[in-house]
């Protein structure tokens, strides 16, 4: 009797060990992408200054107009990653971006003819240390490969110059190097002309693989074999 007892508080106990286990295994995760973590950083969006419908009239006097020239990328503008990625069942998106950007583009009439960009990669952070740590060092080794660098390979008619506040779509073709490798890419990006500042929004779909980049999966963490980098870049004339 004494022994079915035992028997019986033993399998009881197990039986709560394994839901608790259950729970930690699950709910840890959800608890943590979910509050601790927070959530991940909306997409990137077109940033301040917004029209101000006031009389934008450039050196070329043509109101709305963007000056012929060369437009310099600023400091407030964002250029990142963002990854799916899954702990024990638990779907979360990995997003990790940086300011260090230099380049800029050039504009004749309605025609942009040139771009070259450069980002630092080692700045790139998340929220997440251990994360960062994976990026700089066996994903991305930002060691031996700290900068990323696009250059346009194709000219981007705008046809006509934008009104002051007005969006416009454009397709680019360009070289992107990631990882030491470079390929060509081609994707969509929406510019706008505000208040004598041009803002460009895009993403590129980057499949790791492509780039010689490994998996950005580590630990209880699985990631998909591709991502985006997305980008909201401002420039101003000079």
């Amino acid at each position: 009797m004494a022994a079915r007892l035992r028997t019986r508080h033993w399998k009881r106990w197990l039986a709560i060990g394994v839901a608790a286990l259950a729970i930690a295994v699950v709910g840890g995760p959800y608890v943590y992408i979910h509050f601790i973590g927070g959530q991940a950083p909306a997409p990137l969006a077109f940033t301040s200054p917004s029209p101000s419908g006031s009389d934008t009239a450039t050196t070329s006097g043509e109101t709305g107009s963007t000056p012929d020239g060369k437009w310099t990328v600023t400091s407030d503008s964002v250029i990142g990653y963002r990854v799916n990625e899954v702990l024990f069942g638990q779907s979360n998106e990995a997003v990790g971006r940086t300011n260090a950007i230099t380049g800029s583009i050039t504009v004749d009439g309605t025609t942009i003819t040139a771009a070259t960009f450069t980002v630092d990669m080692t700045t790139v952070t998340s929220d997440q240390s251990r994360r960062d740590g994976q990026f700089n060092g066996r994903i991305m080794d930002t060691t031996t490969y700290p900068t990323a660098t696009f250059t346009l390979t194709a000219p981007i008619e705008l046809g006509a110059n934008p009104d002051d506040g007005s969006s416009h779509t454009a397709r680019v073709r360009g070289k992107l190097t990631l990882h030491g490798v470079t390929r060509t890419v081609t994707f969509e990006v929406t510019g706008r002309y505000v208040d004598s500042t041009v803002q460009v929004l895009g993403t590129v779909p980057v499949t790791f693989a492509d780039w010689g980049i490994p998996n950005p999966s580590f630990g209880p963490v699985t990631t998909e074999d591709h991502g985006l980098l997305e980008f909201s870049l401002n420039f101003t004339n000079g």
